[in-house]
């Protein structure tokens, strides 16, 4: 008897690395698996930091930093044992340096985060949910669960142009979380815990579950990967508050 010959089945085409940046946000399962199946973090990595640089770029340009660090000093436990020229001096300083210091902390403290996170994800999600991965893939899924600056950047770039010169609230300028329904005498440790509990923060962190998840399905299913990004999470927001509490 003539044998039929089984067709070979197709190989199943990889997501193009721009396609990843866009189906992360609207297709995560799917896009996670083949983020896992090739790693590549660069091009996500290379946006975020664009966009950090372009908050940058427009902070400088509608914030008042003269007025700002002058409120600063105001709230400061030292404000009422300096005289009005010991004021004027550290207002003036730290308004010079303040557009250079935007960059300089604001792109490289952004940077580390994205490192720490992929680090202390990859130990975690090793640790806990007995994921045998690589760094470099753990990068791919931190950068891409990242990507969600793509929405918030735009929108606090619009908060930014929308607000008067000067005006917007740099504490907590999107509002995205409770710290925004709380009044403005609220203890720094409750604001700390209502700023941790932010609705992009949240994205993230779901998505980074996910993510995760694609390394391993088998070991990590269910709300097992949940429980280990909400379990750092949650220490995370602890040490926050308790810093908040001992330094108020």
């Amino acid at each position: 008897m003539a044998t039929i010959p089984v067709p070979a089945p197709e190989a199943q085409i990889s997501i193009s690395p721009f396609g990843r940046i866009l189906g992360v946000l609207f297709s995560p399962g799917k896009t996670f698996e083949d983020i896992v199946k090739k790693p590549s973090w660069l091009l996500p990595f290379a946006i975020f930091v664009a966009l950090v640089v372009a908050v940058c770029v427009c902070l400088n340009m509608r914030v008042n930093w003269r007025d700002y660090i002058s409120q600063q000093i105001e709230k400061s436990p030292q404000a009422s044992q300096l005289s009005a020229e010991q004021k004027e001096q550290r207002i003036e300083s730290g308004a010079k340096i303040a557009p250079v210091f935007t960059y300089v902390f604001g792109v490289g403290l952004q940077i580390i985060i994205v490192f720490a996170i992929a680090l202390i994800m990859w130990g975690a999600y090793s640790l806990f949910g007995g994921v045998n991965t690589n760094f470099s893939t753990a990068m791919g899924i931190t950068t891409h669960a990242f990507m969600t600056s793509l929405v918030s950047t735009p929108l606090f770039i619009l908060i930014l142009f929308l607000k008067p010169y000067g005006t917007v609230d740099l504490e907590n300028p999107l509002a995205s979380n409770l710290a925004a329904l709380l009044p403005e005498e609220s203890a720094k440790w409750l604001v700390a815990l209502g700023k941790s509990f932010d609705i992009f923060a949240f994205w993230i962190l779901i998505l980074l579950a996910i993510g995760f998840s694609a390394v391993n399905p088998k070991k990590l299913k269910g709300t097992k990967p949940f429980t280990i990004v909400f379990t750092v999470w949650a220490v995370f927001v602890a040490c926050r508050v308790g810093w908040a509490f001992i330094f108020s």
